[in-house]
């Protein structure tokens, strides 16, 4: 949810406001670091690097845009952005290549995510105007929708003891 939220605003349909940065913090931050915490215990080593590390992405993301405005910390500039992206980009790659021994729903998300954090990052480096920002916004917010089928059918999909929403699986 929280990265259609702040796909929406990247796609044009609002301004960055609390709203987003309240999701970055609650759910795709701290909410992510417990769930990953949770699966860390079940010892699933994808779940759980992938909500802590995603955890702690939204919080440093909110953290990048807060600072500045509390005049603690000057902004980032649109290259350091970019390099942050990109790493992120770079990081979600690798564990892309894990989802393949998983499910295919999981391929797109991580897929979907990979393309936008390079777009991002492209984005922030090369300057490129809002046309781009608002395309790269429209894949965010699939990349999110992604996201929130696969973890609905995961809950119901369990909770039912039944395939209600296909995942894709992967035969190993």
């Amino acid at each position: 949810m929280t990265t259609v939220l702040l796909n929406l605003h990247n796609a044009g349909f609002f301004e960055l406001n609390a709203m987003i940065l309240a999701m970055g913090i609650c759910y795709g931050g701290a909410a992510q670091i417990i769930a990953g915490i949770m699966e860390w215990k079940k010892a699933n080593t994808f779940a759980a690097t992938a909500f802590i590390s995603y955890g702690f992405f939204w919080l440093s993301f909110v953290t990048l845009l807060v600072l500045p405005k509390l005049n603690l910390f000057l902004a980032a500039s649109e290259t350091a952005m970019a390099a942050y992206l990109a790493m992120w980009g770079l990081f979600t790659g690798v564990m892309f290549l894990g989802t393949f021994r998983l499910n295919r729903a999981l391929q797109l998300v991580f897929g979907t995510l990979t393309i936008l954090f390079f777009l991002l990052a492209y984005g922030d480096y090369s300057g490129a105007g809002a046309g781009f920002k608002h395309f790269t916004g429209y894949e965010g917010i699939v990349c999110g929708a992604l996201a929130i089928y696969t973890g609905m059918a995961q809950v119901l999909n369990e909770l039912y003891g039944k395939t209600i929403l296909p995942l894709g699986v992967v035969k190993k």
